[in-house]
């Protein structure tokens, strides 16, 4: 028998099997990356994750014969819909086996909770908050999932999704750039220079970590307000940037983290960061008693790089901006002395001139994560047939 349970969040039992269902369902998988307990376990928390002080969410498993076999979250982001004028849910955390019946029954399930309150497009995998990565991965399963700010599932997840009638909504495109192939073209060091010289954007670097931790807060503001134009933007609040930034400083190696200033004000970013996806799979999602020594080891071994965060302010793009950055990032990866692979992760397609910087630093696209949406029929309005 199959049936559908509702995660009370404050049932640890519960909670604990909602976390702990996918390493069941990728434990054959080399490719799957477990995310750390302390971040699985928070996103389930109401009391500490700042999303759920604005939105509402529900965690749902599907059952079957006391089984857990699939799972699913069903979002209503309240400012996102403010912001842009919609009445759109979100589904995150799907998770499942090849099991067509319980897909649906999520899905069916997450659609219900949708239209219930009366939204009418269901779109996703798109999580509660700019870390959580976009999308079903439809291409790239043989490559080892970057860090956990990418999304990992098994090849079948895209027929389950498509079988309920989602369409493409966007696709998220990641690079790998070959240090040794790494060049950076001409265009960019001309414009670089030039606007070096006129010193009304730099590139600030920082010595130590500390002096990082000093630009946080103006980094934070920087993070929210340059994706403006972006898909999936919404003003995060306060706390929501406070918690970006705190993961971001947490992980970030200061020598990794790059910003364009105008006089004082953050303008743009670059975050890199160590790949330490193998200590993260030997960890098994526990940082005590080994996992942390073993990651921080791993920063030292590892011998590839994840750019997962790039923007510049929109009144500086087209004004040397975005130059400045791609030589920031070239100037960083060639003297590191570290770095055989760099990975450019989730850049949206419908930014044609950053795919097109990509190509020109001889990036090859690798893996591609697909969001989806879904128009949900509405009580009192049926579909002709």
């Amino acid at each position: 028998m199959l049936n559908i349970e509702r995660v009370d969040t404050d049932n640890k039992k519960q909670v604990k099997r909602f976390v702990e269902l996918p390493f069941r369902i990728y434990a054959d998988c080399p490719q799957w990356v477990p995310p750390l307990n302390v971040d699985a376990y928070n996103q389930l928390n109401r009391k500490k994750h700042p999303f759920h002080e604005h939105s509402d969410v529900e965690f749902f498993l599907a059952v079957r014969d006391g089984r857990a076999v699939g799972r699913i979250a069903v979002i209503e982001n309240k400012p996102f819909n403010q912001y842009r004028h919609e009445k759109t849910a979100d589904f995150y955390l799907f998770e499942c086996e090849n099991d067509l019946e319980a897909a649906t029954l999520l899905f069916n399930t997450a659609t219900n909770w949708a239209k219930a309150r009366g939204l009418n497009i269901l779109v996703g995998p798109k999580g509660m908050g700019p870390l959580d990565g976009y999308g079903v991965l439809v291409f790239g399963h043989e490559h080892r999932q970057t860090m956990t700010m990418l999304n990992y599932n098994h090849a079948y997840y895209q027929s389950l999704v498509e079988a309920q009638g989602f369409v493409k909504e966007v696709d998220f495109v990641s690079c790998y750039l070959p240090a040794d192939q790494f060049q950076i073209p001409e265009r960019v060091k001309r414009i670089t220079e030039r606007v070096m010289q006129r010193g009304h954007l730099e590139i600030k670097t920082f010595k130590n970590k500390k002096e990082l931790l000093g630009w946080a807060d103006r980094i934070g503001t920087a993070y929210n307000n340059a994706f403006v134009n972006n898909w999936e933007y919404y003003p995060l609040t306060q706390r929501e940037i406070d918690f970006v930034v705190e993961n971001i400083m947490t992980i970030a190696d200061h020598r990794l983290i790059k910003i364009v200033t105008h006089d004082e004000d953050v303008v743009g970013f670059l975050f890199a960061f160590h790949d330490v996806s193998a200590a993260m799979q030997r960890a098994k999602g526990k940082l005590f008693p080994f996992g942390l020594l073993d990651i921080l080891m791993e920063i030292k071994r590892t011998n590839t790089v994840s750019v997962n965060g790039m923007g510049i302010l929109p009144e500086f793009q087209g004004h040397g901006g975005n130059a400045l950055l791609y030589y920031a990032m070239g100037d960083t990866l060639l003297n590191f002395g570290q770095f055989v692979h760099v990975e450019m992760t989730q850049v949206a397609e419908t930014t044609e001139q950053m795919r097109a910087d990509l190509k020109n630093l001889n990036g090859v696209e690798y893996k591609n994560h697909r969001v989806y949406r879904k128009e949900l029929e509405q009580a009192g309005k049926h579909v002709n047939t």
